[in-house]
C-alpha cells in the first residue's frame, strides 16, 4: 500500500460491519463472524431492475468514541418495534428484513406505493390496530378468522375450503382491485382474469395433432406466505408491507386442540393461500408468472402452443416426437420453481380421441361433445313433453348459454328446440 492509498484510507469512511457469529449462515462461510452492510447496493438480485434501500434505523450502528451517558436515542416507537420482531414479521434472512420500498418500481408497474402498515390501513379504511390483528400469525388461535369446511371432489377425495370471515373478507375484497388485479401476470394465463375464460384457454388448441395436459398438485397450498412476501419484496414494496400483506391474503390450517378446557386452533402446515379467499386466485396467478414464461418458451422451442386455466397446464402440438421430450422439460421446470406435477391427471390426446381442454372438446371446433349435446337435448326433449319445473329450465338455459359461449351454432341448434320460433 503507497503513502497515498494510506492517507485516503485515513478519511474514508469505515464500512458497517454485522456481527453474523449466531446467526444462520446458510450458503456463506461457517467461518464468518462479521459481514458489510451496504445500505445501496444496487439491483435486489441480478438482472432486477428493483433496487435495494435498507432502513437506517435497522442497519448496525457505529461505536460511540465515548461511552454513552443518559437515555440512549430512540429509533422507533415501541408499537412499531413490537411488530417488527413479533413473530408473524419475523425472518431468518437478514438480507431482506431492513428493505425500504422502491418507489420508482411500484410506479412503473402500476401498483399502489405504500410505504408502511399507516398507508395500508388508510388505503383499507381501517386503522393500523385493526390492520395488524388481521394480519397476525397466531401459533394459538382460539377465535379463527377462517371457516373451515370440506366439499366433496368430482375425481372423489374432499376438498378443503377455508373461508375468511365477513370483517376480514371485507379487507380481502378491497385489496382486489387495489393491489391484486394490478399484479403483474403472464398471458399464458387464463383463469380468474377479466376477458379471460375456458374458451380462450382452448381456443389455442383447435385441431391439433396431440393435446398433452398436466397439473399441478396442491396448487393454492404451494403459493405459501413466504413467496407471497418474496413476490411482493421483488415488485418494490418495504419488507413491513410485504410482510403484512402478505399475512393479510394467507392463512395455515389448523386443527383444534383443548388445553386446560380451552380450545385452540394450532397451526398444521405453513401459512398459504387457501382456497375460499378472494385473493388467492389472482396472487397464484401472479406468482405463477415466472413459471408460466418458461413453459411457454419450452412449448415454443417444440412447436407447441401453451396455456394454463389455474392448475390445469395444456401443450398442443403437431409433432408426436417431440412430446417425450416436452413432457420431461415440462415437469423438470414445474419442480424447479417449488410445485409438484399430479401425475394420475396428466393424459396425452391424439387425433383421433377426444381431446379435451378444461372440459372443452377441441378436436375439430370448440364446444360440447356429442354424448354433452344428446343429453342437454333430451332435456329439451322431456322438458317440453312433460312441462319443465322452474329450477329444470333454469339448468337447461345455464347450459344453453355455456354452449353459446363456447360454440354459438351448436347452441343455436338446440335452443331452436327448446324455443321455436313461431
Amino acid at each position: 500500500m503507497g503513502f497515498v492509498d494510506w492517507l485516503k484510507g485515513l478519511f474514508r469512511p469505515k464500512p458497517l460491519m454485522r456481527d453474523v457469529s449466531r446467526l444462520d449462515r446458510e450458503g456463506g462461510s461457517l467461518d464468518a463472524v462479521q459481514e458489510e452492510v451496504r445500505p445501496e447496493s444496487g439491483p435486489l438480485k441480478p438482472g432486477h431492475l428493483r433496487t435495494v434501500r435498507r432502513d437506517p434505523r435497522l442497519l448496525p450502528k457505529p461505536k460511540p468514541k465515548t461511552p454513552l451517558r443518559g437515555k440512549r436515542k430512540k429509533w422507533m416507537a415501541a408499537s412499531e418495534s413490537r411488530r417488527l420482531f413479533a413473530g408473524t414479521l419475523r425472518t431468518r434472512n437478514r438480507h431482506i428484513s431492513d428493505l425500504l420500498p422502491d418507489e420508482a418500481q411500484l410506479q412503473r408497474l402500476g401498483l399502489p406505493v405504500w410505504r408502511d402498515e399507516g398507508e395500508v390501513a388508510v388505503a383499507l379504511g381501517v386503522s393500523v390496530k385493526e390492520l395488524r390483528f388481521f394480519s397476525i400469525h397466531r401459533e394459538a388461535e382460539r377465535a379463527p378468522h377462517y371457516v373451515s369446511f370440506s366439499i366433496p371432489k368430482r375425481n372423489g377425495g374432499r376438498r378443503l375450503i377455508m373461508a375468511p370471515k365477513r370483517r376480514l373478507k371485507a379487507l380481502q375484497r378491497k385489496l382486489l382491485p387495489l393491489l391484486v388485479d394490478k399484479l403483474p401476470v403472464s398471458g399464458h394465463a387464463h383463469g380468474f382474469r377479466a376477458g379471460r375464460s375456458i374458451r380462450t384457454g382452448a381456443e389455442p388448441h383447435v385441431g391439433k395433432a396431440v393435446v398433452l395436459k398436466m397439473d399441478l398438485a396442491d396448487f393454492f397450498p404451494s403459493v405459501t406466505y413466504v413467496r407471497v412476501r418474496g413476490l411482493l419484496i421483488a415488485l418494490g414494496y418495504g419488507y413491513t408491507v410485504a410482510a403484512t400483506l402478505a399475512a393479510l391474503m394467507t392463512e395455515a390450517e389448523r386443527q383444534p386442540v383443548e388445553v386446560n378446557g380451552v380450545r385452540l386452533h394450532v397451526p398444521v402446515g405453513p401459512r398459504a393461500c387457501v382456497q375460499g379467499a378472494p385473493t388467492s386466485p389472482g396472487l397464484c396467478n401472479a406468482v405463477v408468472r415466472r413459471l408460466d414464461l418458461r413453459l411457454a418458451g419450452l412449448a415454443r422451442k417444440h412447436g407447441f402452443s401453451f396455456t394454463r386455466y389455474a392448475d390445469d397446464l395444456c401443450f398442443s402440438g403437431g409433432s408426436l416426437e417431440a412430446l417425450k421430450d416436452l413432457r420431461a422439460g415440462a415437469k423438470r421446470l414445474i419442480e424447479t420453481e417449488g410445485f409438484r406435477v399430479n401425475e394420475a391427471k396428466t393424459r396425452v390426446a391424439r387425433r383421433g380421441r377426444r381431446q379435451q381442454v378444461t372440459g372443452v372438446v377441441v378436436n375439430e371446433t370448440l364446444g360440447l361433445s356429442r354424448q354433452e349435446r344428446r343429453k342437454l337435448r333430451a332435456a329439451i326433449h322431456q322438458a317440453r313433453k312433460e312441462g319443465a319445473p322452474p329450477e329444470a329450465a333454469a339448468r337447461i338455459e345455464g347450459k344453453l348459454a355455456y354452449l353459446s359461449m363456447l360454440n354459438p351454432e351448436q347452441a343455436a341448434v338446440l335452443r331452436k328446440r327448446w324455443k321455436p320460433s313461431r
